[in-house]
Parts: C-alpha cells; structure tokens; sequence
C-alpha cells in the first residue's frame, strides 16, 4: 500500500480543539488572564492620570515667592481646588437657561461634576484629601521641580490634609517639635528623663 503524502514544508495541520476538552478551558483561562491584565495596566494609566492632572493643578497654583506653606494655607489651596469646576458649572447653567431648549444639555457632565465635588468634600472633611507635602520645603522645591512626567509620580511626597488639620492654629513646626519631644520622653524612661533635665 502506497505511503501518504505529507504535506509540504513539513507542518502539521492544526487540529480542531474540542469545546470540552482541557485544551480549551486552558485557553480560555489564558485568555481570561490576559484580559485581566490588560483591564488592570488600563486602569492603572486612569489613576496615574487623574492624579497627573490633580498634581498639575496644584503646581500651577503654587505661589513663587513661597518656599512652605503652612496648614492653613494648603487648606485654602484645597478649597480653590474644589471651586475648579464653578466656571464649567455656570457655562451650563447659562446654557440650560436659555428660553426654548428641550431638556438639559451637558447633563450627564454636570452630573459628573458635581458627583466629583461631592466625594472631594467628603474626603476633605473627613479623613483628609491627598495633596503633594506643600508644607515641607525639599518636597516643595522637589514638586516645583516636577516636569509633569507621570513615571515620576511615585517620587513626588504626598499627604493628608482633611478641614481639621487646616483649622489647627498652630504651625507645622510647633506640631513637629511638640511630636519629637513626646517621642523622646517615650523612648526615655522618667529617671532618664530625669538625667538629661540635668546634664542640660
């Protein structure tokens, strides 16, 4: 009997996987993995972004002849942070009160807007909203420095500011050294304590 031709250039031809088989939920998996992937780096590059574009804000904002800011004046900075979208807002309002128009143009944005201010308000009065550490200088000089690059974003300082901490009187400063002064009276006990008062 006659052998078979093979097929030329020596390839296989490629086998039909059936639905069921191990084969196919393999690729399947693979696939599943691959997607998840992709949705991860995509939403990654979203936030990266968004705090991107929060970080520019804020750079442009910044006052020159400043080299720190106090809390309070950070606070401030947030409030006009959180005013950004009143000129949007009012262009659409303007636009919705014009006599004759069917419904409410840029709804779905003003929706979104006032959604983002809302959060933003809630994170500020509450637990503290994350801006870049204005009130130190190395990382204001740093950030002032800052050419917009998002790979760079992980070098940038951040911080919590909330509406509390801006309401504080006191200077950063104070805080801190009051801070340093509790933590070496915890680190020494009291007769140690005791024993510095006198060396001094």
């Amino acid at each position: 009997m006659p052998k078979l031709r093979k097929p030329q250039g020596g390839k296989q031809e490629k086998k039909v996987i059936h639905p069921y088989s191990r084969k196919a939920a393999q690729l399947a998996r693979e696939v599943h993995k691959q997607e998840k992937k992709e949705k991860l780096k995509t939403d990654k590059a979203l936030r990266l972004s968004i705090i991107g574009e929060k970080l520019q804000w804020f750079q442009s904002h910044l006052d020159p002849s400043k080299i720190e800011y106090t809390k309070k004046e950070a606070g401030e900075l947030i409030e006009n942070y959180m005013c950004r979208f009143n000129a949007e807002l009012e262009q659409i309002e303007l636009q919705n009160s014009i006599k004759g128009r069917q419904g409410r143009q840029h709804g779905s944005r003003e929706t979104v807007i006032k959604q983002t201010i809302e959060r933003e308000r809630q994170l500020y009065e509450g637990y503290g909203i994350e801006i870049p550490d204005i009130m130190n200088r190395k990382h204001l000089k740093f950030f002032r420095e800052w050419d917009g690059d998002l790979r760079k974003l992980p070098n940038i300082k951040m911080k919590k500011l909330s509406a509390k901490d801006a309401a504080c009187s006191h200077p950063e400063v104070t805080d801190a050294k009051a801070k340093e002064d509790l933590n070496e009276e915890e680190e020494v006990g009291p007769d140690e304590h005791q024993l510095i008062q006198e060396l001094k």
